[in-house]
């Protein structure tokens, strides 16, 4: 199965790299409204009558809000109806905006852009973003580094009974920032070299991210059942993976609260079954639950020892909430024997607020469980995009027993926190490439026992970065 998967996600990132292969399809933005109705229940419009496909001379409506399908601007009369589908989502008969990182949702009012080629019944897509980042962290626990960072991801679809078949690929540059990751002030998470702990420094991620296949069968006009494989992959656990947040992805910063509430996001193992019922869905995961290694080259593997459950629920468009509970057998590799309970809510929030404006945030809370200790995080996100300009900022507290290391146990734990605010400006260059300037200052806190520790109890962080962006 593992040759499968990287077999087939590779020929989605080739195809969706290669235009010319076949007709070349761009979806910008894909933020326009949907009705407030369930997608399932939709009928076709009564001024879009049936007729025959459209040719370069009868382009089809761009109203996505009561159509729902994709622009095939361009296509010759006689192609597949395969491309006159609804592009719902691949694991239900709903928007596909609602799709995020994983199984997870966000809400349908989410931006939805990439690169988009058909090729027969086959539907590709890809998107990116690679960041060039200059990172400046004060206090004597502080440093300076440069580093790359980002994803490039690519989807293969195709219809397959009444549901769809989709295969997903996302690799990461972060390996070449090498073992020690970048500064990152009061975070703290798994080894990079095998023997220490990273403290006050971000992990880099590893090459694959994920490397998936799922397939889903609609059982009613606003139900389905679906099954997704990784390796890697994300369980059914938390709210979409931080880069994936349409609140803070503009951010080149992770979050200190990465491994309360979506670290999970490459498990070397993942195998999920859920049930959709209108805009609730319910999954159950079995994956394997302990962190990547030092060797972030590499595919690994291990059993499914580990079981996550989430409920979501959409009750708008431009809601998204999520509740989930998860028992992680011997996640950490400098803890063996030790396990964890973690438990998410999450709510998501994405909309319009005027003509051009996009405003987009998060509310998130999170708990893990170690041998009697239960310890909090909280994150608040939010971002405003308008021509070009994105602002974007984080707010955030966690109880972090690691940031004084014991050889023998977890330390007490430290209430600390970031505020971040940045923005970027973006520019096109060509019609899905873009390029962005921007950067971000963050105030830290920490409590007066560790104040001698950072030089005072509020050091600072900054980063410039520019960036690259396939959408």
């Amino acid at each position: 199965m593992k040759s499968l998967l990287i077999t087939a996600s590779a020929l989605a990132l080739a195809f969706a790299a290669a235009p010319a292969v076949a007709q070349h399809q761009h979806m910008p933005g894909m933020t326009m409204p949907m009705p407030e109705t369930k997608p399932a229940e939709k009928k076709p419009a009564p001024t879009v009558p049936a007729r025959p496909a459209p040719s370069a001379e009868t382009p089809m409506p761009m109203d996505h809000s009561q159509t729902g399908q994709m622009p095939m601007e361009g296509m010759q009369h006689g192609e597949h109806a395969a491309h006159e589908m609804q592009m719902t989502g691949a694991l239900g008969p709903y928007p596909m905006e609602r799709e995020s990182s994983g199984t997870a949702w966000q809400p349908d009012a989410s931006e939805h852009s990439g690169l988009h080629v058909t090729s027969g019944d086959w539907t590709l897509m890809a998107h990116g973003t690679l960041n060039l980042v200059y990172d400046h962290q004060s206090s004597p626990r502080g440093d300076d580094k440069a580093f790359a960072s980002g994803m490039l991801m690519g989807t293969a679809r195709r219809p397959l009974g009444n549901g769809t078949l989709q295969f997903k690929a996302m690799l990461s540059p972060d390996p070449l920032m090498g073992k020690s990751g970048y500064p990152l002030l009061v975070a703290s998470g798994e080894t990079a070299n095998g023997r220490d702990r990273l403290v006050d420094r971000q992990h880099p991620h590893d090459f694959f991210m994920e490397l998936s296949a799922s397939v889903s069968q609609n059982i009613g006009k606003d139900s389905s059942l679906f099954v997704y494989a990784a390796l890697p992959g994300e369980p059914a656990f938390g709210p979409p993976a931080f880069m994936h947040r349409e609140a803070i992805l503009d951010s080149p910063e992770a979050p200190i609260s990465h491994h309360w509430l979506d670290s999970t996001h490459i498990s070397f193992g993942v195998l999920t079954a859920g049930l959709v019922v209108g805009n609730v869905k319910a999954e159950v995961s079995r994956f394997n639950g302990r962190e990547p290694d030092q060797h972030r080259w590499n595919i690994e593997t291990g059993a499914l020892d580990s079981t996550a459950v989430r409920l979501s629920w959409n009750p708008s468009r431009t809601l998204s909430l999520q509740g989930s509970w998860g028992h992680f057998t011997d996640p950490e590799q400098l803890e063996p024997g030790v396990d964890q309970k973690r438990w998410s809510a999450s709510a998501l929030y994405a909309r319009e607020i005027a003509p051009g404006w996009k405003l987009a945030g998060t509310l998130a809370w999170g708990r893990k469980t170690i041998h009697d200790h239960k310890d909090d995080a909280y994150v608040a996100e939010a971002s405003v995009k308008h021509a070009g300009w994105t602002v974007f900022g984080r707010g955030e507290m966690t109880e972090n027993r690691e940031l004084v290391e014991d050889p023998e146990e977890h330390g007490p734990a430290y209430r600390v926190g970031k505020a971040s605010l940045g923005a970027v400006r973006d520019f096109r260059i060509g019609k899905d490439l873009s390029i962005g300037a921007g950067g971000l200052f963050a105030v830290n806190f920490v409590p007066d026992a560790l104040a001698p520790l950072y030089g005072g109890n509020h050091p600072t962080g900054a980063m410039g970065f520019i960036r690259i962006k396939l959408d």
